[in-house]
Order: C-alpha cells, then sequence, then structure tokens
C-alpha cells in the first residue's frame, strides 16, 4: 500500500500511525519483521520517525479477494486507490454466498475496478439499493472495520411506510435475533443481539411516510425488523409487512466518514429525487 502522511501524524513513528488508524497487532506484527517498508525511496524500520507528506510504500500481505469477475460493470460513486462506494441495484446481492456464483455486486466490482482485493465493510438485503462501502487494501478494511464498530461510519437510510402520520425524531432499542418458527426471518426478542435504529426525520409524501434513518447497529434486516415490530412496516417488504407492491422501499440514501488515509471528509449520497 502506497500513501503520502497526512499532516496530522507529523512527528509521530509510523508503528504510532498504524496503531492511531486501528491497525491490528498481527499485521503490525507482519510489518515489524518485514525489510520493505519504504519511506522516500529507501527501506526505514516500523519504528521510523515520519514526516507531513512522507511517501510511504507498505509490503503486500499477500490476501487476495477469492470473487470470480462477473464481466459485467457496476456503477461506481467515489473510488481512490484505498476504497471505493458502489451502487447496489435491488434484486442483486451483495456479495456470493457460493464462491461459483457471479451475478452478486462483488464479482461486478472486482470486474469494473480490476481489483485483485476488494471486499465489502458492510452490507445490504437483496433488495435494498443504494450505496455501499468496499475497501480496496486488507490493511485498510482493518481501519474501516475497526471504524464500522466505533460507529464512525454513519450510514443513513430512507424507508417509505403506509401512514401519513408524521414522526417526530426518535429511538428504536430493541434487540434482534432469527425467528426461530420461520426462516429467513428476524425478530424482536429479549435473547437477541442489540439493536439500535434512530429515526432523525419524516416527511409524508401523498400515499406514504418517508423516514430519514439512521443506523447505530447493523443486525441482518434490522431496519425492517425494527419498523414492523413497531407496527409500521416497509411498503413492499414481502417478509414483514404487505408485499402487493413490487418494490422494497428501503434505500441505503447516504454513507459518511473520515477516510483513514486522506483524513477528509467522504460523503456520498443518492438522489432523492431518483428514489
Amino acid at each position: 500500500m502506497k500513501f503520502n502522511m497526512h499532516q496530522k501524524f507529523d512527528g509521530m513513528t509510523l508503528e504510532e500511525v498504524l496503531k492511531t488508524l486501528h491497525v491490528p497487532k498481527k499485521e503490525l506484527h507482519f510489518l515489524r519483521m518485514s525489510k520493505d517498508i519504504i519511506i522516500n525511496g529507501e527501506n526505514a524500520p516500523l519504528n521510523a520517525t515520519i514526516s507531513a507528506d512522507d511517501l510511504v510504500i507498505l509490503p503486500d500481505t499477500g490476501a487476495r479477494s477469492q470473487y470470480k469477475p462477473s464481466y459485467r460493470n457496476c456503477d461506481v460513486m467515489y473510488e481512490d486507490r484505498y476504497l471505493a462506494v458502489l451502487f447496489k441495484p435491488r434484486g442483486v446481492k451483495t456479495h456470493p454466498n457460493q464462491m461459483n456464483e457471479t451475478n452478486t455486486l462483488m464479482n461486478h466490482a472486482i470486474y469494473t475496478l480490476e481489483a485483485e482485493y476488494l471486499e465489502p465493510i458492510h452490507r445490504l438485503d437483496q433488495e435494498t439499493k443504494g450505496v455501499l462501502l468496499v475497501a480496496k487494501n486488507p490493511l485498510v478494511k482493518k481501519m474501516l472495520d475497526h471504524m464500522l464498530s466505533e460507529r464512525d461510519i454513519k450510514r443513513t437510510y430512507i424507508a417509505r411506510i403506509d401512514t401519513k402520520k408524521r414522526f417526530e425524531p426518535q429511538t428504536i432499542s430493541a434487540p434482534i435475533a432469527k425467528d426461530p418458527k420461520e426462516r429467513n426471518k428476524y425478530h424482536v426478542t429479549s435473547k437477541g443481539k442489540e439493536a439500535v435504529t434512530h429515526i432523525i426525520g419524516s416527511k409524508v409524501g401523498a400515499d406514504y411516510c418517508e423516514l430519514e434513518i439512521e443506523l447505530e447497529t447493523g443486525r441482518t434486516h434490522q431496519i425492517r425488523v425494527h419498523l414492523a415490530h413497531a407496527g409500521f412496516p416497509v411498503i413492499g417488504d414481502p417478509l414483514y409487512g404487505d408485499s402487493t407492491l413490487r418494490d422494497l422501499q428501503l434505500f441505503s440514501y447516504k454513507i459518511e466518514f473520515i477516510h483513514p488515509i486522506l483524513q477528509k471528509t467522504v460523503t456520498v449520497q443518492l438522489d432523492k429525487d431518483a428514489l
């Protein structure tokens, strides 16, 4: 991985920088034992002091993704050498369940980006369309995984429900687990894992209410389960509500975070009018 050191890290050792970016101990040990760290064109140890704008090259860990290229393009909404934000269409799975599958977003993305390594940081239900963050490097994936676990990646969704009632900002905090009675379904239960959904705004349309939602946790079907539990399932939800409409009215609308390498705010969002 190649990057110019941000001024924020001026005067720190390279190891201190990587620890600040939450690179795990296993990867730090690999780098410590490696003789292939390059700073400004010269070999350097992990404890070398770095300056702003130093060019750092870290050795390849050898990690490769196993997705087969689909030879189909996908829409890339943001990309740099470290990560990308993709658009996932409705009806397309995020990644394959079996490695011989090729009609998923990750199969399309690894072809489109011509990447040897590409992994999703979060996942979207097959019927949910919208923005999805992927890492193009295993070290960056470790950084982004930590950011997600610490809730430093803000994910905003749009959900449409069958009511003309306007919702005040509120939080739904209800644990979720697999439904023992119905395959592929989840439900609210005291025995489940913590799940927290924030409704941060709402807008009443002609025949629905549009909710703007932020996730604090990311359980499977979380928004769908929480809204159904509250008595307002997402329109078009065949599992938790009314499936008379063809399309699930749930959208991964926006993602926002501080780029771990470039230390800038990255915000990618859909056009609300096109939902």
